[in-house]
């Protein structure tokens, strides 16, 4: 089964509850597609002895073939290419990789290179899994790609989402059995709780809403979630003694094993409902 843990924001504790998860099956695969700033690893301590460059195609272009015609800016949709005075001009770094100005040029001038934009990451035997955008670099879903082409179908996967309700979350819970929201008791927190929701019915997934930083003077969550019915899956409260294990670079499963206990009916309640 495969379990995304997404919110509508950073900050929220998507880390806290993937990786609290992770711990608690003792049988999984984590894989971290917050590639732009993965920080499972600080909490799971895996020991990286595999690391994958992440490839994409840019154009180059032939100046012996090229007569300047400008149709291959013209083809572009992402203004990755410009002509001035009949010289091609090649901005990779927005190029998104579609072939459109190969396929467009009439005189067979531009071809395709490789150009790294990032790397996996992964420990021995792949239980965990990270992908690194290089910096500078805009774009990572095919970072993200090839971090899904490496799961493993036979043991639970638990993705660590980017935040946000972008594309690259969009690439990441596609395919996926089931994805927990995860959010704060907050004004901002049900703002971006909603734009979620929106994104995860719209591709059809099932899921429910873990509340982070709970406490009882807050019940903005579970209104929205009854009139929705929207099952509220697992609450974590508002501790400071949390906030400092945290700080430490430990879980709430690492400092109790009731917490251990918890994710693990959060887990089976999941699979449950996948099941049906």
């Amino acid at each position: 089964m495969r379990i995304a843990v997404l919110s509508g924001k950073g900050g929220t504790g998507k880390t806290t509850v993937s990786a609290s998860l992770a711990l608690s099956l003792g049988n999984y695969q984590y894989v971290d597609s917050d590639v732009e700033e993965p920080n499972g690893g600080i909490f799971l301590n895996p020991k990286i002895t595999d690391i994958l460059p992440v490839n994409v195609k840019v154009p180059a272009v032939d100046e012996n073939k090229c007569t300047g015609c400008g149709i291959c800016s013209k083809t572009c949709q992402f203004n990755a290419i410009a002509v001035i005075k009949g010289m091609v001009l090649l901005f990779s770094e927005i190029c998104h990789h579609c072939g459109a100005c190969i396929i467009a040029c009439p005189e067979v001038a531009l071809y395709e290179i490789e150009k790294t934009i990032g790397v996996i990451e992964k420990n021995e035997d792949a239980t965990f899994m990270q992908g690194k955008l290089n910096i500078g670099e805009p774009i990572s879903i095919p970072i993200i790609q090839k971090l899904k082409d490496e799961m493993n179908p036979h043991i639970p996967i638990i993705i660590d989402c980017p935040p946000g309700a972008s594309c690259n979350v969009v690439e990441s819970i596609e395919g996926c059995d089931y994805c927990i929201l995860v959010t704060e008791p907050t004004p901002f927190g049900l703002h971006d709780l909603k734009i979620a929701v929106k994104l995860v019915e719209k591709m059809g997934i099932p899921f429910g809403v873990v509340i982070n930083k709970s406490s009882k003077d807050s019940k903005i969550i579970h209104k929205f979630c009854d009139k929705n019915k929207i099952d509220i899956l697992l609450e974590i409260p508002f501790s400071r003694d949390i906030a400092e294990a945290y700080s430490k670079g430990r879980l709430p499963v690492h400092e109790n094993a009731e917490w251990k206990e918890k994710f693990r009916a959060m887990y089976e309640k999941i699979k449950r409902g996948v099941n049906k």
